[in-house]
């Protein structure tokens, strides 16, 4: 009997799990999923539920739920990947052998990386929504709060769900319209990057927006550490920002045990091809979703792509044919921006997010850096899709390659 170990049940580690089990033999190819925490989270789901538009039920469901008959799954931390020997050591000292490996472990917040920031404001004054602990925190929170500076800060690149940022600061500009107070709300948008996005087209589309919205962004801002005592942001350089409240995404490092095995980088993110998605180091490990550091964004989609792209290079690996699937950094994501509207970018290593129509020519439906209310309903219909469809490990009916149908190269590029 064969071995095929997947580490993480989350997104990518799920779709990896149904995919994989639909085509290989039960007699041939045992197939093992490992992840700690027994519950799956509808992560993109965390951004809304400050606002009140979602609750915890909402982006909740048991990981047993989306594991398919056939594959085992073991509730356990990992204490250890001797790539070496193709062993894992689990945190009661158990070892599960593999013929192949799949990392998906993804990144998790560290908020102890940077100094004050888990200090005694804490879930009181600071929060961070990408847990559903801090977002429902938050969401308490802005229910009595009277107004002041609100600050939307991002600690280091990369982050998983690198819009989700941008889309806070859109639905905070609506929640406090709502709520008749919005000039109570001085919003400011602090950034390490040199705009609002990483995309000069994008960023230009974007920071026009968040003028529009009286939204002030402060870049190239690098964190050096949070002053509880003050409500001061302060950075590298000694600028301060004063906060009454403050929406942060702390530190993304890649899971503790990718370090401690020698797999990744200094943010313990796997060293991996990324056209192949295999490991730089060993050629029966792949690597899926927020766990590599190839160059593109961490977020939900890339990981439905490159589940297209491991799958087949698996199937060559395992055929001992030579990998021939590529995978392009393609990457989209709908970006709220307030009042039943949103806005779409579809980009990958080499092209940027381009204005224009997806995924069809004139047709759409959605428009690529475009307001629309459909754009809208498609972001809120995504979450139907992840559940019923994506973790599933069903097809989509998009490529996983980038297309440029649709898009609109602009004169002066």
């Amino acid at each position: 009997m064969k071995r095929i170990l997947i580490l993480g049940a989350g997104t990518a580690g799920t779709m990896m799990a149904n995919k994989l089990r639909k085509i290989l033999s039960k007699e041939t190819w045992n197939i093992t999923i490992v992840d700690q925490d027994e519950v799956h989270y509808y992560q993109p789901g965390f951004l809304f539920i400050p606002f009140g538009i979602y609750n915890r039920k909402d982006v909740v469901k048991p990981k047993s739920n989306f594991i398919p008959y056939g594959v085992e799954i073991i509730y356990s931390a990992i204490e250890l990947i001797n790539a070496e020997t193709n062993k894992v050591t689990l945190a009661n000292g158990s070892l599960l052998d593999y013929d192949y490996l799949i990392i998906a472990t993804g990144v998790q917040t560290k908020p102890d990386e940077t100094p004050g920031l888990n200090g005694e404001l804490w879930y009181k004054k600071i929060f961070d929504f990408y847990t559903v602990e801090g977002s429902l925190a938050m969401q308490d929170f802005l229910k009595t709060w009277t107004g002041g500076d609100l600050i939307m800060a991002i600690t280091e690149i990369p982050f998983k769900c690198p819009i989700a940022p941008i889309e806070f600061v859109c639905l905070a500009d609506e929640y406090f319209t709502k709520k008749r107070m919005r000039e109570k709300v001085n919003i400011i948008f602090v950034t390490p990057l040199p705009g609002a996005f990483t995309k000069p087209i994008a960023t230009k589309m974007l920071s026009t927006m968040m003028a529009d919205k009286n939204v002030t962004v402060v870049t190239d801002y690098y964190i050096e550490k949070i002053d509880n005592k003050n409500q001061k942001l302060i950075s590298y350089d000694g600028r301060e920002v004063h906060f009454d409240a403050m929406a942060i995404v702390p530190v993304n490092m890649g899971a503790d045990v990718i370090g401690t095995s020698g797999l990744g980088d200094d943010l313990n993110l796997v060293l991996t091809n990324k056209n192949t998605l295999r490991s730089d180091k060993y050629e029966n490990i792949f690597v899926i979703g927020d766990a590599s550091n190839i160059p593109t964004s961490k977020a939900g989609s890339v990981a439905h792509f490159e589940s297209e792209v491991l799958f087949e290079n698996l199937m060559d690996s395992i055929n001992n044919r030579p990998l021939k699937a590529k995978f392009d950094g393609h990457a989209n994501c709908f970006v709220e921006t307030g009042f039943g509207k949103a806005t779409l970018i579809d980009f990958n290593y080499d092209t940027e997010p381009l204005p224009g129509t997806y995924p069809m020519t004139m047709l759409g439906p959605f428009s690529l850096l475009k307001t629309t209310w459909i754009n809208h309903l498609g972001k809120l219909f995504f979450r139907w899709i992840y559940w019923n469809i994506l973790l599933k490990g069903r097809k989509l009916p998009v490529t996983s390659e980038m297309s440029m149908t649709g898009k609109v190269v602009p004169a002066d590029k």
